[in-house]
């Protein structure tokens, strides 16, 4: 007896499959690593510091 396959189950996983490669290509083209992440947050930190060291009170 041959078992009973649900088509529907079959044709999910594929479009999760295809989702899931498609959400990668996105990552790859549009995001940043986590370093880079963290190298921006410290540049943005250090020309505040900066910025506030050279202000001037009136």
């Amino acid at each position: 007896m041959t078992q009973i396959t649900n088509l529907n189950r079959f044709r999910k996983q594929k479009a999760r499959e295809d989702a899931r490669q498609q959400a990668d290509a996105n990552a790859a083209k549009h995001g940043r690593t986590k370093t880079q992440k963290l190298a921006e947050k410290a540049d943005k930190d250090r020309a505040a510091k900066q910025l506030d060291g050279v202000k001037r009170d009136d």
